[in-house]
Formats: C-alpha cells, sequence, structure tokens
C-alpha cells in the first residue's frame, strides 16, 4: 500500500527536512551542541531539493537517487547523510558520518559527527550504540567545564536526555531511567548564575518518570509525576511560560499507556494543537496510536501520515516517528 502523504508547503517541508540534530523536546533555551550548517530553501544544494519535493510527494527511490547523487559530488555530506537517515537507508549514512568523525578538525566538529551518529543508529531503534556515542559527546562537554561551565554541564545534561529519549522508545526502560536520573544530575551541577533553573530540571525529571511508570504498567507512580510535574510548573510561572505546553503531552501519554483512550483523545489532541506543537511529529504519532486502540483506522491512517511528512529532523521524535509510520502506512 502506497498511500500519498498530505501536502506540505514546501517552504515548509525545507525548513523541517534541514534541521539536523534539534532541541530536546523540552527547550531550555540554549545553544545546542554543534552541528554542521546545513543550508534552507535556496542554499541547499539542488540535488538535496530535489531529494525533499520527491520525500513530500512519498516518492522514496527518487528521493534516495537524488541523495546519491549529491554524495557522489560530496561525499562527506552531514545533511546528506542525514536524509539518508530519514530515508531508512542508516548504513549508507553511517559510513558518512564515520568519515566526518574521522576527519573532525578538532574535539568540537568530533563531538557534533558522533551525535550525529548517535541519531543515525536511534533511526534503527538500538539504544545501546546510541548511549554508546552520547557517553563520548558527555565527555566532550566535560572537558569544557572550566571554560564554559554553564553551557558544558548544560549540555552534558542534554546529551544523557537525549541517550533517554531513545532508550524510552526503544522500550529500554531502565537505560532510560538511569539517563534520565544523570541528565538531571547533570543539569543542576551549572553553576550561578544559573541559565536553567532547578525547576526545569526537575520538572523533565518528572515528566519522564511519568511515562516511565505509564511504560511499567504503575498507574499510581504515574499520576504522583503528573502532580509532581504540576506542582512545578505552578511554582515557576517564568519557567513554565516555554514548558506548559508539554503537559497534556504527559497526561496523554500516561492515559494511553494506562487504557484511558478518552483522555489520552483529549489530551494530545491538546498537545497537538498547541503553539509549537504543530510541528511536532511524536504528537499525531500518539495520537494515532490512540486511535489505533480505540479501532478508528481510518483517523489512525491519517495521523500516521501526518506524522510522518513532519518527521524530517534528525532526532530522537523522528527517529521513532518515521519507521514507525513507514510500516504503519505501507511504505
Amino acid at each position: 500500500m502506497n498511500i500519498p502523504l498530505s501536502p506540505l508547503p514546501l517552504r515548509a517541508f525545507i525548513a523541517l527536512a534541514t534541521v539536523a540534530v534539534g532541541t530536546s523536546w523540552l527547550t531550555a533555551q540554549q545553544p545546542q551542541t554543534q552541528v554542521q550548517a546545513q543550508g534552507k530553501g535556496k542554499d541547499q544544494p539542488a540535488n538535496l531539493r530535489e531529494a525533499l519535493e520527491h520525500i513530500r510527494a512519498g516518492r522514496t527511490a527518487e528521493a534516495l537517487a537524488a541523495v546519491r547523487k549529491e554524495i557522489a559530488v560530496n561525499p562527506t555530506s552531514g545533511p546528506a547523510a542525514n536524509l539518508l537517515d530519514t530515508l531508512g537507508a542508516t548504513k549508507e549514512a553511517r559510513v558518512i558520518f564515520q568519515k566526518r568523525i574521522d576527519a573532525a578538525a578538532d574535539p568540537a566538529a568530533k563531538a557534533a559527527a558522533q551525535r550525529a551518529m548517535a541519531m543515525s543508529y536511534a533511526f534503527d531503534g538500538d539504544s545501546k550504540q546510541v548511549v554508546e556515542l552520547e557517553k563520548q559527546v558527555i565527555a566532550y562537554w566535560v572537558t569544557r567545564e572550566q571554560a564554559d561551565p554553564q553551557n558544558a554541564f548544560y549540555q552534558q545534561g542534554e546529551m544523557a536526555n537525549e541517550a533517554a529519549r531513545v532508550c524510552i522508545d526503544a522500550g529500554d526502560l531502565d537505560a532510560a531511567e538511569y539517563w534520565y536520573r544523570k541528565g538531571t544530575e547533570f543539569g543542576l551541577k551549572e553553576p550561578e548564575p544559573k541559565t536553567h533553573p532547578a525547576s526545569l530540571w526537575n520538572y523533565r525529571l518528572a515528566h519522564a518518570l511519568g511515562r516511565l511508570a505509564a511504560r511499567r504498567g504503575d498507574k499510581m507512580e504515574a499520576q504522583k509525576q503528573i502532580t509532581a510535574a504540576r506542582q512545578l510548573l505552578d511554582s515557576d510561572p517564568k519557567m513554565a511560560e516555554a514548558q506548559e505546553r508539554f503537559f497534556p503531552y504527559l497526561v496523554g501519554y500516561v492515559a494511553l499507556y494506562t487504557g484511558d483512550l478518552k483522555t489520552a483523545e483529549t489530551q494530545l489532541t491538546k498537545a497537538m494543537t498547541s503553539q509549537g506543537g504543530q510541528n511536532d511529529p511524536f504528537m499525531p504519532c500518539l495520537l494515532a496510536m490512540t486511535y489505533e486502540k480505540m479501532g478508528q483506522q481510518e483517523r489512525a491512517v491519517e495521523l500516521y501520515r501526518k506524522a510522518y511528512t513532519l518527521a524530517t529532523a534528525h532526532n530522537p521524535p523522528a527517529a521513532l516517528v518515521r519507521p514507525l509510520a513507514r510500516k504503519k502506512l505501507g511504505l
């Protein structure tokens, strides 16, 4: 079954597809680890613009051909490797990422390439390889603690949480909990003047522990963490300005995995339509899973299609959504 993808304006699609390893799902509004410049629109190579048009139209073979044309003239193209992962050609992508690691001009560039390699393994659901690579990126940020302590500890927390996110999506719940807790530990080490309050890291941890409890079938613990997350938001209005939109996601996720499908539908719809949530492919994917469990197959297919179209970044949400939606849609 080859289901046409829903239309998306090309300018918007290119903007989505040229994101490398993006910010974590709970944004902390801090510069991310170095990633290669990818270019947008006319700044991007013609072959990759062509590939994006084919991806938008659901023409996978043609998209792969266009990406490979670019690699023929630019064998170490990071944006091309990212698109190979998006298209499911992860082994080809990792050949390029390894070249970028081997040829890195400095430790920062090497860490960026290792992080990209980690995300490539995430597209295969290989959480163990992701963790090993993210540990190497964390080790780089340890070397930056003296020169750039605020950012160094923040980045360590981000990398740990990124690894944890891949682990929970892969079903490795114990590893996910370990790395979510490590992420909080790293983040809380940021010295004064702090650029990220303790309330942010504690909220992120409560959010993660709630989802983990739901996945383990512990509804009582999940509800406890929902309450903790709500209290943290209410205690810090400034932090909540950016983080409030993730609360319906938590409630909906817990409801989905504990069998309260009506609440899941309501809360995940709210999360998907919130400002900032419209471009997150994980929200329509979760809602599609909800409708699938409710026996509403047509609505599920529509949302898997939407999630697939949105999942063009090189980050944990896309790494889960793209392969799952491809399978669900028979692409």
